[in-house]
């Protein structure tokens, strides 16, 4: 018996991943250390929050073995921007799946893997 993840990982609507945007935060923000220049990329920035020119907020981080990370987090406008019709570019996989239900996905999967089956239960 397949668990019900594995359905709804197959069929779920998701984006083709394309090129990453490239607008580095230092630039904003400067570096960390007196004399470092700024096109350093190994530097962190000087003040704890680096807002982005708009497209939101880096927090750097550092767990407890030192280890350095960067959280992002997007300005409410882009989402709002993203879900203007004709908007997105980018290629949806499984576009023909949007709107169903995660009990629809397993029902389609049950129909396709009929020796791995998912028990819908209530």
């Amino acid at each position: 018996m397949a668990p019900r993840i594995k359905a709804v990982n197959a069929y779920r609507p998701r984006i083709k991943q394309g090129n990453t945007v490239q607008k580095p935060c230092r630039r904003h923000c400067g570096s960390s250390r007196q004399g470092s220049p700024r096109s350093d990329h190994r530097v962190l920035p000087r003040r704890p929050r680096c807002q982005g020119g708009g497209i939101g907020t880096f927090t750097p981080s550092i767990d407890l073995d030192g280890y350095f990370s960067i959280a992002f987090r997007a300005d409410p406008a882009m989402n709002f921007g993203l879900n203007i019709p004709g908007i997105f570019s980018g290629t949806i996989l499984n576009r023909e799946y949007i709107g169903k239900s995660s009990d629809e996905l397993v029902n389609m999967w049950n129909e396709e893997h009929i020796n791995d089956i998912i028990t819908i239960v209530d």
